[in-house]
């Protein structure tokens, strides 16, 4: 096998903490502290200080390729004479289960729509875009959900293809956590955005490249801008199992939860069954095909403890 080839060269200008907070200049804070509350999630709570350090001057830099983005497609439309309207933004946001890919969407969407010139955003998780239970159990494929073979990944192309094309209405499947399956005929409707931001766990997969030189389109394609969630997989597994005991004493207690037969486990016993499930499911998920996206991002957010972002990686231009 050969080694891994030593390039003194990195795509990335890597920002400390401090560093990136001092790029907001004069953006002002427009989320309140029950905003802030309201964005939070079990495990991750979303303080002021975050908010202005790191995805203020984030908020600030996206409204700038958003912007450059519409006038781009302004001026090519007018030197094709096409009367085109408006093509919405797209962000991929990924990242491992429990990293807080979903708290850092709905903090985005919050912010990105206090812009005047971009104030529709949408916010899609890839969870909607699971098979069935049903198929997946046709598939043996129940204990492989969230690994890229669990995607109708046909759905989710076509999705993104007709946000891509300025539809005027499009639909995407909604996932409930609840009853751990996709909600049948109860759509999430998207009617002419600015930003779309698409939340997953495979979003910037890669797909095989293809023999016959003929295209296979991929989830990536579509994105203007692409955002990883990074955090050293000790502390995932942490957060993972927190969540996994939060939610025992919360949305699990519900007998219409897929997880009911949790809540009634001890404290010793919950821990070790998070655990076994975050072992043998999600860590393999984030080693064999998460991670190994990360450098395919524009952006990459590292995370230390209590979910604080400790360093910003900007891809160059």
């Amino acid at each position: 096998m050969n080694p891994r080839p030593f390039v003194a060269f990195s795509p990335y200008t890597v920002y400390l903490r401090e560093e990136w907070a001092r790029l907001r200049a004069d953006t002002p804070m427009p989320l309140s502290e029950a905003e802030l509350d309201n964005l939070s999630s079990l495990t991750e709570r979303v303080s002021a200080d975050e908010v202005v350090d790191i995805y203020l001057p984030l908020s600030r830099l996206l409204n700038l390729y958003v912007e450059a983005a519409q006038s781009l497609h302004g001026s090519t439309t007018r030197f094709l004479r096409k009367g085109d309207g408006k093509m919405p933004f797209i962000i991929g946001l990924a990242g491992s289960v429990a990293v807080g890919k979903s708290t850092t969407g709905r903090v985005l969407q919050a912010l990105l729509a206090r812009w005047p010139s971009h104030p529709r955003v949408e916010l899609v998780p890839t969870d909607g875009f699971l098979f069935p239970n049903e198929v997946l159990e046709a598939r043996g494929l129940m204990n492989r959900k969230g690994f890229p073979e669990s995607y109708d990944l046909t759905k989710l192309l076509n999705f993104l293809g007709e946000v891509k094309s300025g539809k005027d209405r499009v639909e995407a499947p909604v996932y409930s956590h609840l009853i751990y399956d996709v909600l049948p005929d109860q759509p999430l409707s998207i009617q002419r955005p600015d930003i779309v931001i698409v939340e997953g766990l495979n979003v910037l997969q890669p797909a095989k490249l293809p023999k016959d030189g003929e295209a296979i389109p991929f989830v990536s394609d579509f994105f203007d801008f692409s955002i990883y969630i990074d955090a050293a997989a000790e502390l995932v597994e942490s957060w993972y199992v927190e969540r996994f005991l939060r939610l025992r004493q919360t949305a699990f207690r519900d007998p219409a939860s897929y997880f009911h037969r949790y809540a009634t486990l001890s404290e010793e016993e919950a821990v070790a069954t998070g655990l076994s499930i975050w072992r043998s499911i999600n860590l393999a998920n984030l080693n064999e095909n998460i991670l190994p996206t990360r450098q395919r991002a524009d952006l990459i957010l590292r995370k230390g403890a209590d979910h604080a972002v400790e360093t910003v990686a900007l891809r160059k231009l």
